[in-house]
């Protein structure tokens, strides 16, 4: 360590540089706008600070690491850089008077966004879609809706949808005790995810549509939660394809006890696009051999087995060499392929902890409606990140997440320095951040 010592009087120094090109990247890309129309004004006078303005700020705060209405005020002291920022009792009001309607509202609001910014995506192939839920623990009994969960914590269990590559679409809250298996909720939550797509990605999947309607296909990937005919037949009806991990059922053993006689019907997993061999796993197409009655017409039930490892997790099948395990679902095509497309359903796992490092993990309000809100403006703050890799990172920083971005990018320090009638940030040549914030601030 060296012997410098610590002083105040740092008056031309400031930090969260990378925060305010993020709060700089929302309202061009009219987030701000959007949320501002989103939110309704409530009395005769206008609020000293429009709400689009505190929210975006309070998905600054999230992207910072901010858990709470209270760290609104780390944003508030850098007032050269954030502006006249909202203090925390107006961000507190300003959630607490969305009311039910909340999380619709903000997250219509972001779908505003994303139609823009999808304009140029290409749409050659399926839109792929997960959903999960997961536990969300808390220490008070004084939050509505909090209660006991199935692995023996305290809380709630929301129900999350989210793009193949981890944009969050939509969230429901959910009380702890949910079931993870609740078909009407799983329906819900991809109906209501639905709608925040663009609509040439829309088009063709609300229920009831004409199967012609559909102008790119969507096919969702869910755990052995939405492992249900039922659930099968709902998305039948939106023109929705699915892959959905199987259960242990006795039907399902009895397909894989049948194949084992026939060497031919296995074939080599596959371990990337790039299709090189996934060593010592197989995979098997067993549609012949299951009884499928009651799932969609077209449902294929494909099996994949590797060698049994001390961590291998249940098997659908007990045996003393092999963990095997498998999936339902109504795709066409190679049955490696599928079991590479079912298996990349755990990039869902990466979102969920994204989220739970972007506030996620704590639900600070007493007020049901007002926690829904929180959870909805965490879903809105990580798509916001992901919007500004996407559009403005590169190389590893494009795929960072959460804490390397608020070591390396989000927390940056810069100093203060005025030349004519032009303020500049100067930033530390020796930081590691430093390079790429630049290279937002004046692309080539």
């Amino acid at each position: 360590m060296s012997n410098a010592r610590l002083v105040g009087g740092g008056e031309r120094v400031v930090w969260g540089v990378g925060l305010f090109a993020l709060g700089g990247f929302a309202d061009r890309a009219g987030l701000t706008g959007a949320l501002s129309a989103a939110v309704p004004r409530r009395g005769e006078r206008a609020p000293t600070h429009d709400r689009g303005r505190v929210l975006v700020h309070a998905l600054v705060m999230l992207a910072g690491g901010g858990e709470a209405c209270t760290d609104i005020e780390h944003l508030r002291a850098q007032r050269g850089l954030f502006g006249d920022v909202a203090s925390d009792s107006t961000l507190y009001r300003t959630i607490r008077g969305l009311g039910a309607g909340g999380p619709e509202a903000l997250l219509g609001a972001a779908a505003v966004v994303r139609e823009r910014l999808w304009a140029d995506r290409g749409r050659s192939r399926p839109l792929v879609v997960d959903i999960d839920s997961t536990l969300v623990e808390v220490h008070s009994e004084n939050k509505q809706g909090a209660a006991p969960n199935y692995k023996g914590g305290y809380g709630f269990h929301p129900m999350i949808c989210s793009t193949s590559d981890g944009e969050p679409l939509w969230v429901k809250q959910r009380p702890g005790n949910a079931a993870a298996n609740h078909i009407a909720d799983h329906l819900e939550v991809l109906d209501a995810a639905v709608q925040t797509l663009p609509e040439a990605d829309a088009a063709g999947h609300r229920e009831g549509d004409d199967p012609d309607l559909v102008g790119r296909p969507l096919v969702v990937r869910i755990d052995t939660g939405g492992c249900s005919a039922t659930l099968a037949e709902g998305l039948a009806k939106r023109n929705i394809g699915f892959v959905v991990s199987a259960r242990s059922a006795p039907a399902v053993e009895a397909a894989i006890r049948s194949a084992l006689g026939d060497p031919g019907r296995w074939h080599t997993a596959q371990r990337d696009p790039k299709q090189r061999k996934r060593r010592g796993a197989q995979v098997a197409d067993l549609t012949d051999l299951a009884d499928l009655s009651g799932w969609p017409q077209g449902t294929r039930l494909v099996v994949r087995r590797e060698p049994l490892h001390p961590a291998a997790q249940r098997s659908l099948f007990p045996s003393d060499h092999f963990r095997y395990w498998g999936f339902y679902t109504d795709q066409t095509g190679d049955p490696a392929r599928l079991d590479r497309l079912m298996r990349s359903h755990a990039d869902i796992e990466d979102a969920v902890c994204r989220l739970k490092h972007s506030g996620l993990s704590r639900m600070p309000f007493t007020d049901w409606h007002a926690n829904s809100t929180w959870a909805a403006l965490c879903m809105i703050g990580l798509a916001l990140v992901g919007w500004f890799q996407t559009c403005c990172l590169t190389g590893e920083l494009r795929r960072a997440a959460p804490k390397r971005l608020r070591w390396q990018l989000w927390h940056l320090p810069a100093l203060v320095c005025h030349t004519g009638r032009r303020v500049l940030l100067r930033l530390p040549d020796q930081h590691p951040g430093a390079r790429a914030l630049l290279a937002v601030a004046h692309p080539r």
